[in-house]
């Protein structure tokens, strides 16, 4: 008995038959295609970073990252003062109250003055310092965002029940930044 169908459809049936049976192949991506593996989502930016205008209205302290060995901590230096320089002479303010002498000549402008923050379960970066220029001093601080524009600095001597709190607010980029800080 012969096959009623024509042998041209007999041999599409068959090949769509393999075709529709055989398992997918999985191509490799090229590399630089759009097809390749995607990347993880961005990490969220650090809300405590960027740059803080402090309860003075004096200074702008620009907080992020203390550095490659120590992303997970915060740190923070002045990038911008109302008033540089000293009334007098007309030269860069310098730290002249810090309690080490060796210390005296750095000027404020630039100068660290927070360090070594490090994240809390409760929100609160704490368990780092804060260096006021104007007591010549370092204290223990905590830092808590009130709001996207508002930060809670903290300052305490040993036990937090003997402390002085600051609110600083966001600030946008100042429009004359402290020179960048020697390298040695």
């Amino acid at each position: 008995m012969t096959n009623p169908m024509p042998k041209f459809l007999l041999i599409l049936v068959s090949f769509l038959s393999i075709a529709v049976a055989a398992p997918a192949v999985a191509q490799t991506p090229k590399r630089g295609s759009a097809s390749a593996a995607p990347l993880p989502p961005p990490t969220p930016p650090n809300p405590f970073a960027g740059l803080w205008l402090d309860h003075t209205g004096d200074g702008v302290v620009e907080v992020g990252p203390c550095g490659p060995d120590a992303a997970d901590k915060l740190c923070g230096r002045i990038v911008w003062l109302r008033d540089p320089n000293d009334r007098t002479t007309g030269r860069p303010l310098v730290d002249a109250l810090n309690e080490e002498p060796a210390q005296r000549g750095r000027t404020i402008c630039g100068l660290p003055v927070l360090g070594s923050l490090i994240a809390k379960a409760d929100g609160t970066y704490d368990d780092g310092w804060i260096y006021d220029p104007r007591q010549g001093k370092a204290f223990k601080v905590e830092l808590t965002l009130l709001a996207n524009d508002r930060l809670q600095v903290m300052g305490y001597k040993g036990i937090k029940l003997l402390n002085r709190k600051f609110v600083w607010t966001r600030a946008t980029e100042p429009p004359n930044r402290c020179p960048p800080p020697a390298r040695n």
